[in-house]
């Protein structure tokens, strides 16, 4: 992945539906060369796909919290019969597998209080081998998900030019030291 490839990706993490001609003028190159760029990012699976940016206010999606889940049985088969039943409930926006005393967050979204409370009941604790979870609400977002960091250090060695802590700037990097 060279620069100008890192360049497209974060034009399209801001904004997916740029015309091909305007990212083009924009980067200085082709819009040949562009498409093919592009083409070559999504064929290999850098780029997954294209969405919109919704409000969830809008859905009347007022409230999101974090769930921390753990199981009591940690068998190949009911791990998976979770996850599954996970994958079906809507209001999960996303579930990751942890390390540690807990074995799952999910962050869901749902109209209120008593919404949450159902979902809780009623789905996520009817799962295979549901231990216990505790709810944390989302009092306010602060840094909203603007998509993947894509910096010149994550495509660097770690002998070579660009290693370090993440995403600092020199001086940053200097005085960390």
């Amino acid at each position: 992945m060279d620069e100008l490839d890192q360049k497209i990706l974060k034009a399209l993490q801001a904004s997916g539906r740029k015309k091909n001609a305007d990212l083009a003028r924009e980067l200085g190159v082709a819009p040949s060369t562009m498409l093919d760029r592009v083409r070559r990012l999504e064929d290999s699976g850098i780029v997954k796909g294209y969405r919109a940016t919704i409000d969830p206010k809008m859905l009347n999606l007022n409230i999101q919290a974090f769930i921390s889940v753990s199981l009591y049985r940690h068998d190949t088969q009911d791990i998976r019969k979770f996850e599954e039943g996970i994958r079906r409930i809507p209001y999960v926006r996303a579930c990751y597998h942890l390390t540690g005393r807990l074995d799952y967050l999910l962050h869901v979204a749902v109209r209120d209080l008593a919404q949450l409370g159902a979902l809780i009941k009623n789905e996520i604790a009817s799962l295979p081998s549901f231990g216990k979870s505790e709810t944390f609400l989302a009092l306010s977002e602060i840094k909203p998900d603007n998509g993947w960091p894509i910096q010149d250090d994550l495509f660097s060695s770690p002998e070579g030019k660009g290693a370090g802590k993440a995403g600092l700037g020199e001086s940053e990097k200097i005085n960390s030291k």
